[in-house]
């Protein structure tokens, strides 16, 4: 079955939010985890495909979209596009949790209260040294087939055109696969001072010259 990547379509939304999900629980399935599937969605592909699709890239094979890369080459600046044109819509649909977290908070909870707060969320001693950061997911047909990597040579041409020179991704603990494939692709831990580490996320940069 053959793979092409192409540059995403707004009609690819869907499909997007869709590989979106079905990766979101430790690299898996997380729908059960959801009443509104697309809240996971709203917060870690749609802002991407929406205001930087120039930078969003789809896998797609005779089934359909099945994988993507979406980044940004200035993370902080993207933070602020967010605020004035991806936020605001969202906040309307989804009520604010409050500023404290709740460790109780179902995943609903927990995203609404992303939305509303994204703040902070990606510590300044990783956007010091690694400015731009990305996200790529996969459908399991397409996984072990070498298309994450053709999707980040990809992404990395595309970024440096746009002058990004080093990048981050976050990691969830609990996802070793993604772990052992981000390591792979060249990435290695950043340190974060005491104060900054909060345990939700393992980050990882490297250079892209």
């Amino acid at each position: 079955m053959s793979v092409r990547l192409r540059t995403y379509r707004k009609g690819d939304l869907p499909a997007l939010y869709h590989v979106s999900v079905m990766t979101g629980h430790g690299g898996g399935d997380a729908r059960h985890l959801y009443r509104d599937p697309d809240l996971i969605g709203h917060v870690y592909v749609g802002p991407y495909a929406n205001l930087l699709p120039e930078l969003c890239i789809v896998a797609e094979d005779e089934e359909g979209v099945a994988g993507y890369v979406v980044g940004a080459v200035d993370t902080r600046a993207f933070e602020v596009r967010q605020e004035a044109e991806w936020w605001p819509e969202l906040r309307k649909r989804y009520p604010d949790p409050g500023r404290d977290v709740d460790p109780g908070w179902d995943a609903d909870t927990k995203r609404a209260h992303r939305i509303h707060h994204p703040a902070g969320v990606i510590p300044d001693a990783v956007v010091a040294g690694h400015p731009g950061h990305l996200h790529m997911n996969l459908l399991p047909r397409l996984q072990r087939r070498g298309i994450g990597t053709r999707l980040l040579e990809a992404w990395y041409s595309r970024a440096r055109a746009a002058g990004a020179s080093s990048v981050h991704v976050g990691v969830n603990p609990g996802n070793a696969g993604g772990l052992a494939f981000w390591q792979r692709a060249g990435f290695r831990p950043i340190a974060l001072p005491p104060e900054q580490e909060t345990g939700r996320a393992v980050w990882l940069g490297r250079e892209l010259d």
